[in-house]
């Protein structure tokens, strides 16, 4: 596939919010590329020579304990770019970087991106802006993993990632959703059953289909609204 012409055909909401003329000047350093489920883009302390902009899916960033364990700590959808590490001045990964929810993005090299962010430019005010949200997504989880029951981090969590994909279907293994959730996998499929037999979503392994989302908006905690209306705020878009 191509890049889009214009910011407007963009699925990337960050670019699409960029100046016509500015991104113009950003086209030619972006190529697409496909994202498959459980790709790679980043390990921890691995140079960082690539910026990607989810169009859809999800990029999942995970610490990675000395045994192999996996710990969500943060996800980018197509509201912003990865590795968000960039924007703090580090050249190496802070952590890993995955896709957890298959999609396609945006590639552009460290070289340029950094030179469009030089200055000032409205690329350089959004990737800010918008590291400032993901920021506060990070913190809220913490709270939220905490305070909160797994029913509602799970509702949490379908409700983040329908507003990054394109329709009602979200394609997940039941071992990435139980990692995410810090649950065994044998939980994850009492709760989604939950879920199915209320009318909510329709799950089978490997795909869960949106069916009423107002009533998971009900089931899940305050998170969801609270992280939701940051990115709404810092990028000046509606993410849904």
């Amino acid at each position: 596939m191509d890049v889009p012409d214009s910011p407007d055909a963009c699925a990337n909401k960050l670019l699409a919010r960029l100046p016509a003329a500015e991104y113009r000047n950003l086209r030619p350093h972006l190529e697409w590329i496909p994202c498959p489920l459980k790709s790679t883009f980043y390990q921890r302390d691995q140079p960082i020579d690539h910026v990607y902009f989810p169009l859809n899916g999800e990029h999942s960033v995970l610490a990675i304990m000395q045994n192999g364990t996996a710990v969500e700590v943060g996800t980018v959808g197509n509201e912003g770019l990865s590795p968000v590490d960039i924007l703090t001045g580090s050249e190496q990964s802070l952590e890993t970087v995955t896709c957890q929810i298959a999609g396609e993005a945006l590639k552009m090299r460290i070289g340029p991106f950094l030179e469009a962010i030089n200055g000032n430019t409205e690329l350089r005010r959004l990737a800010f802006r918008y590291l400032q949200a993901y920021l506060s997504q990070v913190s809220q989880s913490v709270a939220c993993n905490r305070l909160h029951t797994i029913e509602e981090r799970f509702a949490k969590w379908l409700l983040m990632n329908h507003d990054r994909v394109a329709g009602d279907e979200i394609h997940i293994t039941q071992e990435f959703l139980a990692d995410m959730l810090g649950v065994h996998r044998p939980s994850v499929s009492l709760i989604a059953r939950h879920f199915q037999q209320l009318g909510l979503i329709k799950y089978s392994r490997g795909l869960v289909i949106i069916l009423d989302r107002p009533a998971i908006e009900e089931a899940s905690c305050e998170c969801y609204g609270v992280v939701r209306k940051q990115f709404e705020r810092a990028l000046g878009i509606k993410v849904a």
